[in-house]
This record gives structure tokens, C-alpha cells and sequence, in this order.
């Protein structure tokens, strides 16, 4: 038996990495087009040099990306200041996010320097998350706390740019992760859970019991959550209210039913909770826009 073991690969301490548009990225959505890890000793001039003009930049200026950025600081202490938010003091362990289109400005303070680790993404996809998912752009600022994960994500991004062997499309998938924890809602409930781990059981519960007789008051007191901040940060996360989410698995699961077997509509209606076959009916045709009836014959006539 052979047994080959990989050398970890350990990215470089400092770098900074500007990657060309490959049009065979696109399909993807977005891609990392730069990325780069600094440490700016106490008293030293900023930015560092080795970016290209249309991101080099002076306090004086600042500057306008096209593209969206992710800073993280590891150690030391700055300045950043955006024309929407103002000048914010950033922290060891504080994470900020640099929307393309804004302007901006950040440098670490004098006496104390600073380290950073970033990464600059592009593609249509980045565009619509920023759009969809609002705390990306109404929170750009991140806390100690909520940058942990994002933390290790970046360092396997390092990682992966010293790696002859990984691709682009891999680093495309780090930076839709880093989005993901971005765009993770970091409220808290009373007993410390944040309302993203809070809904994640929530689905799992809805998904568990959607064909039963559901009051979601009820289910939001399971859940150890106030009724209206349940509704509010589950619809936040999922585009639905909750009574929408078990509607939509009712409906789902009746496609299903109605394609693979001979069930009457009043027995799928019984077995999902519906309280009659009209009422499944309704539900039905709002939802698809045609009858349950004409639905089930056409996925019959498709098979032949």
C-alpha cells in the first residue's frame, strides 16, 4: 500500500495578487479577481505600493471601487470612513466590507499599524447578493465576534493562491462562502443563539411537522423566540413568512403525489393539512397556475 501525504501549503506572511478576467468565470457568477495579506508597521507610509492605478489610492483622495472588498484586521487599529458612514475606528479582529461604487478611505494608525488580510470579488452574482441579502451592505462594518469563521476562510484563500494545483473556480467558491457568513444574521436571542441557528431549526422543525396542524405562535415559543421577531428574521433569511414555508412544502409534496401515484385529491389534501380538496385546489392554482387536475394529466401525458 502506497500512501502519499501532501504538503500543507503555507501562504506567504505578505503578498499582494491581482488576477485577469477569464470569461470562462462567468459561469460561475463571481470570482476573486485580487487578494493580498499586509503587515504595516507603526509609522509606516499607506497604502503599501504593488496595486495597479485604478486601486492605488491616498487619504487625501481615497477612491471609488468598481469592484466589492472584503478587509479583515488581525492586529493594530485604523480609521475607516465611507461617504455613508462616516469615519468608524476598526479594531483588531473588525472586518469591513468596501461596496463598489462608494467612496472610501481606511489607513491604520500611526502609533500602532496594522495587519490585513483581503480579497476583492466580481461577477454578476456578487451584484445580486449585495442586492438580495441587505445586511451585506447595510452592516459593512463586522465586529471581533462575528469574524472568526471568515477569518479561516480567508486563510484558506491564501492557502489556495500558493497552491500550483487549485483553480479559480475553487477560489470562487471561498469567496461566495466568505458572502455567506457576511450575510449571516448575527442578531441574538435571550439565551445567546444567534437568529441564524434559530431559523435553521425553525426549517428543520417546519420541515418535520409542515403537514400537521401548525400555530406558529406555538412554534416560535419552541423555539425559545418572540413571535415577531421570529416571522421577522425567518422571512429576513428565507424570502417567506413561515406560514408561507409550510404552505410551499404542502404544494410541493402534493406535485409529487399527484404525479406518482392514484390518490384521490381529497386524500392529498387530508394528508397535507389541507382542510379540503377545494381549499387545496385554490392553493394549487395560485401557486402554479393551473388545477391539480390538468397538472397530474399533463405529467402523465409527458411520460408517455
Amino acid at each position: 500500500m502506497i500512501i502519499v501525504i501532501q504538503k500543507m501549503i503555507t501562504p506567504a506572511s505578505e503578498y499582494t495578487r491581482y488576477y485577469p478576467d477569464a470569461p470562462s468565470l462567468r459561469k460561475w457568477g463571481l470570482w476573486i479577481s485580487a487578494s493580498g495579506r499586509s503587515t504595516i508597521p507603526s509609522g509606516h507610509p499607506y497604502p503599501p505600493g504593488g496595486h495597479p492605478p485604478d486601486h492605488d489610492f491616498n487619504w487625501r483622495n481615497g477612491r471609488i471601487l468598481d469592484a466589492l472588498q472584503i478587509v479583515l484586521i488581525t492586529e493594530g487599529r485604523g480609521l475607516l470612513e465611507t461617504r455613508e458612514s462616516g469615519k468608524k475606528m476598526i479594531e483588531a479582529g473588525m472586518a469591513f466590507l468596501l461596496l463598489p461604487g462608494v467612496w472610501h478611505r481606511y489607513r491604520p494608525d500611526p502609533s500602532t499599524g496594522w495587519n490585513e488580510s483581503w480579497i476583492e470579488i466580481r461577477g454578476p452574482l456578487a451584484g445580486e447578493l449585495l442586492a438580495a441579502e441587505s445586511i451585506l451592505a447595510r452592516k459593512p462594518i463586522r465586529s471581533r465576534g462575528e469574524t472568526g469563521e471568515l477569518e479561516k476562510v480567508l486563510h484558506r484563500i491564501h492557502c489556495l493562491t500558493e497552491d500550483p494545483r487549485s483553480t479559480r473556480p475553487e477560489l470562487s467558491a471561498e469567496a461566495l462562502r466568505c458572502l455567506a457568513l457576511l450575510s449571516k444574521q448575527i442578531q441574538k436571542s435571550d439565551s445567546g443563539e444567534s437568529f441564524g441557528q434559530i431559523i435553521l431549526r425553525s426549517e428543520r422543525y417546519l420541515s418535520e411537522h409542515y403537514a400537521e396542524a401548525l400555530d406558529m405562535e406555538d412554534v416560535a415559543r419552541k423555539l425559545g423566540v418572540s413571535y415577531s421577531s421570529f416571522r421577522r428574521s425567518f422571512r429576513r433569511q428565507t424570502g417567506l413568512s413561515p406560514w408561507q414555508y409550510v404552505v410551499r412544502m404542502r404544494l410541493e409534496t402534493a406535485r409529487r403525489l399527484l404525479a406518482i401515484g392514484d390518490e384521490k385529491l381529497e386524500e392529498i389534501a387530508s394528508r397535507l393539512g389541507f382542510s379540503s380538496a377545494f381549499h387545496l385546489s385554490t392553493s394549487f392554482k395560485k401557486a402554479y397556475g393551473i388545477s391539480p387536475g390538468i397538472w397530474r394529466k399533463k405529467e402523465r401525458d409527458s411520460f408517455g
